[in-house]
């Protein structure tokens, strides 16, 4: 009796102490089933069909969120009814993130399927650059296209590089001369996120990505740890500095300062060819970056990046001196020698919740100079990316996006022979200036209460040869129940040729190169269809998904090795080319401490030629990923194991030569296995790891390397790992935020 008293009591004053108000979208529309509650607290509660909320108040912070919206914080400093306006999530946003908050993860909400890779996930292996940033993924494969001076290139779908768009905070600066070397430029240190997307996607940042698009996000000032210092250093003695500044000015301004320096390991042949096994590699990278607000808020946003690279490559046979033996026709080397000073910005202005435009502004300038044995190769290439885009969210989670673009690309190439006794006939100088402007439409609508969503994009694009080009794009996404999503795609995509710097292999053989007609731009036709399951119990979370990709090229160019190997000829092919790409993968976490993924792809590559299926060169049919990872609720340290599996290759055909320079038409199947471990003290984290345990290696892979200056000489049959087993070890030393 005595405690229902003292109820009856205290009920007053418990009505007295209780937060209310309601939950709304930017339409005013009230989001029924939103989540409240206090941070740092298990109070919290649901909305009701208005939109209304009411718990019992407590000190601190105030919480809202829902599906598909950003979540929103207010600091209650008075008891009166208050109103949360969620946003609907960006592009970007909308990725749903697993428990460690940073790794992998699949997004639910996005029309296209994007895996989001994140600061954790790039932390599990060594990622001294780009190229090295997708040691625990399936779907992109690092390629590389010139042994000697480790060029390399991105695939997605079992497609060249040159199909999947590259993109850095959304700009296209990595194409043309900087597609060559520009994936290694980029060091892992200075990325933040990268987003991948299969096949056929958004037209706002231009009518490439036939295969798929890589957009790589570098840190943001204004969140990123005040200071970042990395050192690593390998068993071929090959070191880096990495070393990254943030800081605030004001309330609004924020500044990310980055620092990258490469100093070259010592010279290296394990397989006796008297070649290096990797090059003399000297990089020097500083970006410094400023950002104004939160493109988020009203009003205006600004962001502006400037970034200068000089890299030297040097490779060849080990008495190369690159001083005195340049172009010699007595010992073979190649070199490389480029700089490039790049700048874009980002202005946007919001007038409310439903309305603002952006404007994107981005150009660089690269200088290339280069010896590829007796081919001097010297190239001058200017950039700039112009977009203008107006967004309008309009009904509930309904979005347009539209606006023009200009792309100006002028590209200067002079090849040269300092000696020629094979009779190569392709010197001279290679000039291309191309003008594109565009318009696009992009528009986001929601179907059926929210459980499907339909983007339907088109752009069209003149190019100042070519004329005009209308690329469009259809994505439709379909909500099984809260975990499971089905999404097809339907697009066009089309681009123009820069064989030289796409094609490096033609520069560093001895193959004289036949041009056969004139280049038109390559066309294609891709479309699939993806499934993904995503799963939350007490102990286990994680995913499963599938997908399917083809591709169908109406004009592609991909230069005919098989015909005669002393020659690559050049010409369109308007035949059957096709691309089937099939892959299915899961990851788990078990009890928040154990990590691990299983992959499987399938490649069909191929094209016709008299009636005959031809597959295509360098591509595994059969690919697996396995994946493992252990870290202890405390965190304190964290190992990692990665077994990559490629099935065998077809390589180009030597059937016409030699018997000496002749070799197999199909490569060995092989497997790389990794492993990491990392430490963590309070403000540092020591590394180590092993990449290829087991010395896995493709033995002597120039063809004809006992005379690089004959007919028969061949750097570009590279199917596998060159330089065996690599130990490193590293230190990370960060000052977080404040």
């Amino acid at each position: 009796m005595q405690k229902f008293l003292l109820l009856i009591f205290l009920f007053p004053l418990c009505l007295s102490a209780q937060t209310t108000g309601k939950v709304l979208s930017a339409d005013n529309e009230p989001l029924v089933g939103a989540t409240v509650f206090w941070a740092d607290s298990n109070t919290g509660t649901t909305t009701e069909a208005d939109g209304s909320f009411s718990l019992q108040t407590e000190t601190g912070d105030l919480v809202a969120t829902f599906v598909g919206y950003a979540a929103d914080t207010l600091q209650i400093v008075e008891n009166q009814p208050i109103t949360f306006i969620l946003q609907e999530a960006s592009f970007l946003e909308e990725v749903v993130v697993t428990d460690k908050g940073d790794d992998i993860s699949l997004s639910n909400l996005s029309t296209i399927k994007v895996e989001a890779i994140g600061e954790g996930e790039l932390k599990k292996a060594a990622c001294c650059d780009l190229a090295g940033c997708f040691d625990t993924q399936l779907s992109v494969t690092p390629q590389t296209t010139n042994v000697v001076t480790n060029a390399k290139e991105l695939r997605i779908n079992g497609l060249s590089g040159v199909y999947n768009q590259v993109l850095l905070n959304g700009f296209p600066m990595i194409q043309g001369l900087s597609f060559t070397y520009g994936i290694s430029s980029v060091p892992g240190t200075a990325v933040e996120q990268i987003f991948v997307a299969k096949g056929a996607n958004s037209v706002l940042q231009g009518y490439e990505s036939i295969s798929g698009q890589i957009n790589v996000i570098t840190k943001n000032p204004a969140t990123t740890d005040k200071l970042l210092l990395n050192l690593y250093g390998n068993s071929f003695g090959e070191t880096q500095v990495n070393a990254n500044y943030a800081f605030k000015v004001g309330r609004d301004w924020s500044n990310l300062a980055v620092v990258h320096g490469t100093r070259p390991a010592r010279k290296t042949d394990r397989d006796g060819d008297n070649f290096l096994d990797l090059p003399q590699l000297t990089r020097y990278m500083v970006s410094d970056t400023w950002k104004l607000r939160n493109p988020e808020d009203w009003g205006w946003s600004s962001e502006i990046g400037l970034r200068y690279l000089n890299e030297n490559r040097t490779g060849g046979q080990l008495n190369f001196d690159p001083e005195n033996d340049k172009g010699s026709n007595a010992v073979y080397g190649q070199t490389v020698s480029l700089s490039q000073p790049e700048i874009y910005t980002k202005t946007g202005y919001r007038f409310n919740d439903t309305h603002g435009y952006n404007v994107f502004v981005s150009g660089y300038h690269q200088q290339q100079n280069s010896y590829f044995g007796t081919v001097k190769y010297d190239a001058e290439q200017t950039s700039i990316y112009a977009n203008l885009q107006y967004e309008f969210d309009y009904a509930e989670r309904n979005e347009l996006k539209a606006g023009a673009s200009l792309r100006y690309f002028d590209i200067e190439e002079n090849i040269s022979f300092t000696s020629n006794e094979i009779g190569r006939n392709y010197a001279g100088e290679y000039a291309r200036r191309e003008t594109i402007p565009g318009v696009f439409a992009e528009n986001n609508l929601s179907l059926l209460d929210g459980r499907a969503t339909w983007m339907l994009g088109v752009r069209a694009d003149n190019h100042n040869q070519f004329g005009w080009t209308v690329t469009p794009r259809s994505l439709l996404k379909y909500d099984l129940n809260e975990r499971a999503t089905v999404r097809a795609n339907f697009g066009t995509g089309w681009r123009t040729v820069n064989l030289f710097s796409e094609n490096i292999n033609l520069l560093v053989s001895s193959r004289d190169v036949i041009f056969a007609e004139e280049l038109l731009p390559e066309r294609a036709l891709n479309y699939g269809i993806n499934f993904t399951q995503k799963f939350d119990t007490e102990k286990l979370t994680g995913y499963f998904t599938a997908d399917y990709y083809r591709t169908d090229f109406s004009n592609q160019i991909f230069p005919d090795y098989d015909s005669d190997p002393t020659q690559a000829i050049i010409k369109n092919f308007t035949g059957e080319s096709v691309s089937n790409a099939a892959s299915a993968e899961v990851f788990v976490t078990v009890n928040k401490k154990l990590e691990l993924k299983a992959g499987y792809n399938f490649l069909d590559v191929y094209r016709m030629t008299n009636e005959e299926k031809v597959l295509l060169p360098f591509n595994s049919r059969h690919q697996a990923l396995l994946v493992a990872g252990y870290s202890p609720e405390s965190e304190k340290w964290r190992a990692d194991v990665t077994v990559h599996y490629y099935g065998k290759q077809r390589l180009p055909s030597t059937a016409t030569n030699p018997v000496e320079f002749q070799r197999p038409d199909f490569s060995k199947a092989y497997a790389v296995v990794n492993g990491q471990f990392a430490y963590n003290f309070k403000r540092f984290e020591l590394y180590a790891g092993c990449e290829n345990i087991f010395d896995f290696r493709q033995l002597r892979p120039i063809l004809g390397y006992e005379n690089p200056f004959g007919r028969y000489f061949d750097t570009s049959s590279v199917w596998g790992p060159v330089r065996g087993r690599e130990v490193y070890a590293g230190v990370r030393y960060r000052i977080e935020a404040e």
